[in-house]
């Protein structure tokens, strides 16, 4: 049985299995990973979500290889902010928000501008999943439970930014909904890095209330033997055959031919 070893037990308990195993990489946007994007005009320190980068492109080429299940989740909203509610359109005008307020890559957060793309490093291929959202968990108000459920997907493995807001609310969604769940923990990241370690640690409280945690060498390492193809068993040899002693040549006989 092959699991990844992780705190604080490993997963998943049943072990691993491609078809019922999932990568699910939260909002690796250039929204919130780019110099000119949202979480940077917000004040942000980057160095805390642009850190997730690497972890997560290596651990999405190892999960390609497995054949697990793969979504990207992108946060945004529509151009006339038609579902931000009240109370988030008054933190905009407030300034406490810059939702919708232009910027280098275009209207924060508004779907179909440039800053709302995935960034290049960890782009979808075809046949990976987009969920679009416009909440902080990824199932409120998008199919991505009947994506899993169709697939029959029970484990979820998860990266993406910010460890403390969205990839933790949809982790404790994705957990009360019964699936089991295993966090990347240097395939997440912050912009707040007290908010990041704590949001990993509580993953973890009451021997995993949430699920477990791991690293992406550990996850990697579990993904390479269940997608290394299995080594066929040695033939057994066939048996040696015995020789036959060789038969002596009929011999004339020199009795007695007498009756």
């Amino acid at each position: 049985m092959i699991q990844v070893s992780a705190k604080p037990r490993a997963f998943p308990h049943g072990g691993l299995a491609a078809a019922r195993t999932a990568l699910v990489l939260i909002d690796m946007q250039r929204d919130f990973l780019d110099p000119r994007g949202y979480l940077a005009a917000m004040g942000y320190d980057l160095d805390g979500v642009r850190a997730a980068i690497a972890p997560a492109r290596r651990l999405l080429g190892a999960a390609r290889r497995a054949g697990l299940v793969v979504l990207h989740t992108r946060q945004g909203y529509r151009a006339d902010l038609a579902e931000v509610p009240p109370h988030k359109r008054a933190r905009i005008a407030d300034g406490a928000s810059a939702i919708g307020k232009p910027g280098p890559l275009g209207r924060f957060l508004i779907r179909g501008e440039p800053g709302f793309d995935i960034v290049p490093e960890l782009a979808p291929v075809a046949g990976e999943f987009v969920i679009d959202k416009t909440a902080n968990s990824a199932f409120w108000g998008t199919d991505l439970a009947a994506i899993l459920a169709a697939r029959r997907i029970d484990s979820l493995i998860f990266a993406g930014v910010t460890t403390d807001v969205c990839v933790h609310c949809t982790l404790r969604e994705a957990n009360d909904r019964g699936f089991e769940c295993l966090v990347a923990s240097d395939a997440c990241g912050s912009g707040d890095a007290a908010a990041h370690r704590a949001a990993l640690h509580m993953v973890t409280v009451e021997d995993g209330v949430f699920g477990v945690i791991a690293e992406v060498e550990a996850i990697v390492t579990a993904l390479a033997r269940m997608a290394a193809p299995a080594h066929a068993a040695p033939a057994t040899p066939p048996a040696p055959v015995k020789p036959q002693p060789a038969k002596a040549p009929n011999q004339p006989y020199h009795g007695d031919w007498s009756i």
